[in-house]
């Protein structure tokens, strides 16, 4: 049973307690990542035949394999796929920047171009659940921001990949997808293979496996983040349904045994409501055990002085997810400084965001909405700056640049502007 906490009563570390993963498996990934480098697509299809119980005589899934795909989805979950498309596009393309040109008078021209990165991977997990909504949300910003090629890697469990999968990948514009999971997928993304070829950026969650592996290969390719376990953190009036605060919190709960779900309540008796209507629910669920162990483990329900404190406390923890749960949420979004993503009201649950509304749901878990965000048109692209001078404009700058030269040390640096500006250098 979840547990309720006054935070009158109980200290701080009871408050803002976080159950964490601590599974080492580094040394396990490591070696993976070493035998990829080394044996290339013949250690990915024993990969594939030892963890997918796949048996692979190639990796890449085949135009063959798309259409069957599109057909066994059908056109139903084919059309709503492609309404959520269309929101994501339409949330993400003003996210789209261009660069920008600053032109002074004394000759002096700056700019910055945003430029996309060649090539990108996607990793879309298929263990205990299959992630259409994850492709979209991962290659539509990717395709957005221009990026040259868009390559995905996805478990192929017992021999295929799952058909929603890829109806998700023709829909978001994935140019290539290959039949491999795990840390050895992420190792091919880095450093390429045979078949595979290497990416730019990886981007897309995973188990502990592919945190680490993202963690290792981190600087010989970009990341997204290393993602945690799910999170929601709601924060209810008083005059909120207690049935609908357990179904959003069990929307999380059921993702992950190490999930988090937390509501900060300014009601004793929402909080009481709450507890019994997540028991209640609790059994109705297919994936009740994993919810189970997910409320009982890492849930708990804090009770606030008001619902002031309540954002005082979600910006501590900050949450993954966070639900307002007001009648007027505007004024409470105005102290949120810590979240990935904010669901405003009542009619708002956190399910709107992971697959249909547009905003990104790759968001930053584990406390990291401190200092970073969701995954957007900026993940896929880098910006470099240009610097443009006359040669009078040089020497008008020649004597400033020389003495922060000379201040530092570094005489070569002041002599490379005193061979164009002084006659005696010449």
């Amino acid at each position: 049973m979840i547990r309720i906490l006054n935070c009158a009563e109980v200290s701080e570390d009871e408050i803002f307690a976080r159950s964490v993963p601590t599974a080492d498996v580094s040394d396990v990934v490591s070696d993976i990542i070493a035998d990829v480098r080394k044996n290339g697509d013949e250690a990915l299809i024993r990969y594939a035949a030892r963890f997918d119980r796949a048996e692979l005589t190639a990796l890449e899934v085949t135009q063959q394999e798309l259409d069957d795909a599109l057909e066994a989805v059908g056109p139903e979950f084919c059309a709503v796929m492609e309404r959520a498309a269309e929101n994501i596009r339409a949330f993400h393309s003003r996210q789209v920047r261009t660069g920008f040109v600053l032109e002074r008078p004394d000759g002096v021209r700056l700019g910055q171009r945003v430029l996309p990165i060649a090539r990108a991977g996607l990793y879309v997990p298929g263990g205990t659940a299959a992630y259409p909504s994850t492709v979209l949300m991962n290659a539509i910003p990717a395709k957005l921001a221009g990026v040259g090629e868009i390559i995905m890697a996805t478990p192929p469990t017992g021999g295929a990949v799952n058909p929603a999968i890829l109806a998700a990948a023709r829909i978001a514009g994935v140019d290539r997808i290959f039949k491999m999971g795990g840390a050895q997928a992420i190792a091919a993304l880095a450093y390429g293979t045979e078949s595979v070829p290497r990416a730019d950026k990886i981007v897309g969650p995973g188990n502990a496996f592919v945190a680490e592996a993202k963690r290792q290969v981190f600087g010989q390719v970009a990341i997204d983040m290393i993602a945690g376990p799910s999170e929601i953190l709601v924060a209810a009036d008083a005059k909120s349904s207690a049935r609908q605060v357990a179904a959003d919190l069990l929307s999380q709960a059921e993702h992950d045994r190490c999930a988090s779900a937390v509501l900060v309540t300014d009601s004793m008796e929402l909080a009481l409501a709450v507890q019994a209507e997540l028991e209640r629910q609790l059994p109705l669920l297919p994936r009740c055990e994993i919810a189970r162990a997910s409320i009982d483990n890492n849930g708990k329900i804090l009770v606030a002085s008001s619902m002031a404190e309540a954002i005082d406390i979600a910006n501590r923890i900050a949450p993954e997810h966070l639900e307002l749960c007001v009648d007027d949420p505007f004024p409470l979004l105005e102290r949120v400084k810590n979240a990935g993503s904010v669901f405003l009201g009542r009619s708002c649950p956190e399910a709107l965001g992971d697959y249909f509304a547009g905003p990104n749901h790759t968001l930053p878990t584990s406390g990291t909405a401190r200092f970073s965000s969701a995954l957007s048109v900026d993940d896929f692209v880098k910006k470099t700056q240009f610097i443009y001078y006359t040669e009078d404009a040089l020497r008008k700058a020649a004597d400033d640049v020389m003495c922060f030269a000379e201040r530092e040390g570094l005489s070569a640096h002041a002599r490379s502007i005193a061979v164009r500006v002084k006659e005696d250098e010449a």
